[in-house]
């Protein structure tokens, strides 16, 4: 059986009500839940990430909650490896797994390739830190230079951790990226021997905007702030998922100036912060050819 088992995927944007609806399939179908949030594999964030509670995880076996410190760096080849484990661990027991999440990097490992096998050096990790303290300005031009030419559309410019993980693939092998990427889309997915199936939650944007409203003031009562307050206690490394996690980072924010602002202005950061949040959803969404059928395209 193993290698082999389908696994079956809920995923859509923050707020949607992914929770539930995946804790009622699991039932249904005897399954596990595996958790594809970039947020509850930190220990101590449980109200900001709307982490499943005790409760729902002691009703239904759940992978992939509290497995790092917020101090401590966790990535995609990591969570490849724990869902591996934890879809072998499922199928010794006659369980099927449910991964559910809506964190894209994660969710796209079920898809294809996410990562390559190329050696990166220490001395060039250092160096692209140290560029990546100077700004997103001085990363692009390092990787500018490099390519001898304007960079491919297909690089999101914006986001510094993409720009410093080509950089770094783009200096570790001297060549230029379309190449790095054609080989790279050339591998097969870590979960290719799985069949796939998958349930793509949508709401209207104004029902979506009203559940993030209400679901900002239920964390901000609930315990939201004092969670942030011990975040900010570590001070954490701002290249650290945890130190730039939706809500969280307002918090710390807001904790961090002296609360200057009413608590009703520290609400609407986060409902912004969390927007900007759902419409990057449904771009991995769309990136991943989702489709409403429930096949992947």
């Amino acid at each position: 059986m193993s290698g082999v088992s389908p696994l079956h995927i809920i995923t859509g944007p923050t707020a949607v009500g992914k929770t539930e609806v995946a804790l009622a399939w699991a039932e249904k179908h005897d399954a596990e839940i595996l958790s594809c949030d970039s947020v509850c594999v930190y220990r101590h964030m449980d109200i900001g990430s709307a982490k499943p509670n005790a409760e729902q995880q002691a009703h239904i076996r759940h992978h992939g909650i509290d497995l790092v410190e917020p101090t401590e760096r966790y990535s995609v080849l990591q969570f490849i490896t724990m869902a591996r484990n934890a879809i072998a661990a499922a199928e010794a027991r006659g369980k099927r797994i449910l991964i559910t999440g809506g964190s894209g990097f994660y969710l796209a490992a079920f898809f294809g390739p996410v990562t390559d096998e190329v050696p990166i050096s220490d001395e060039i990790v250092a160096e692209v830190r140290e560029l990546m303290r100077q700004g997103l300005p001085a990363l692009l031009a390092r990787l500018t230079a490099l390519e001898n030419g304007p960079l491919p559309a297909w690089l999101d410019v914006q986001n510094p951790i993409r720009v410093a993980k080509a950089l770094e693939r783009r200096l570790a092998t001297d060549r230029d990226l379309n190449s790095l990427r054609d080989e790279f889309l050339s591998l097969r997915g870590p979960f290719a021997d799985h069949s796939l199936t998958f349930d793509l939650l949508e709401r209207p944007d104004p029902e979506l905007r009203l559940r993030i409203s209400q679901r900002t003031e239920a964390m901000l009562r609930d315990g939201l702030i004092e969670e942030a307050s011990y975040l900010l206690s570590l001070k954490l490394n701002p290249e650290l998922a945890s130190s730039r996690a939706v809500g969280y980072r307002a918090t710390m924010d807001w904790l961090a100036e002296g609360r200057k602002v009413a608590l009703d202005g520290l609400a609407e950061r986060i409902n912004l912060d969390t927007w900007a949040l759902v419409r990057k959803q449904h771009k991995w969404f769309k990136r991943l050819g989702l489709a409403k059928d429930g096949s992947h395209s």
